[in-house]
């Protein structure tokens, strides 16, 4: 029964966006040519996760979102990789970096664009179009994915 249901309210969420798009294509234009969000979670008891979840790590509801790509991050740690698996950049920069949001702290993992980090930099999230050659590895490249957010030192000057 809840697959039915499920399938009825996906076709009445459909039908409003679609007709919406239609009448407002400046709108959708601006909307394709914005960058990707950066998505975190925000739940009913204060905390932000990333990646997103339904609850959070006590059980709390999840209340909205956060666009982390608005924010900056203090590198927590960070180390190199120099043996990567097949299709990921060698050497492979890494960190833990440390987000406030509203007086919240939350930490990612990620790629950084570069090596010349230190612990306690200010770093941004930055979209890559492609974080690993879809073409290096046992998966089809249109079976998932390849882009995602990087860490970029920000610059100081």
């Amino acid at each position: 029964m809840s697959d039915t249901s499920d399938a009825e309210t996906d076709d009445e969420s459909e039908s409003p966006v679609s007709e919406a798009a239609e009448s407002e294509s400046p709108v959708s234009e601006a909307a394709e040519s914005e960058s990707p969000v950066f998505e975190a979670a925000e739940y009913a008891d204060g905390t932000i996760t990333y990646p997103p979840h339904p609850v959070s790590p006590d059980g709390a509801e999840r209340v909205g979102t956060v666009d982390l790509a608005e924010h900056t991050a203090e590198v927590v740690t960070w180390t190199t990789a120099t043996a990567t698996p097949p299709g990921v950049r060698e050497p492979n920069h890494l960190a833990i970096v440390a987000f406030e949001v509203d007086g919240t702290e939350m930490r990612a993992l990620g790629q950084l664009t570069d090596g010349d980090v230190e612990i306690g930099d200010e770093v941004r999230p930055v979209y890559a179009s492609e974080l690993r050659d879809p073409e290096a590895g046992i998966r089809e490249p249109a079976s998932q994915s390849w882009d995602g957010f990087q860490f970029e030192p920000v610059d100081e000057s």
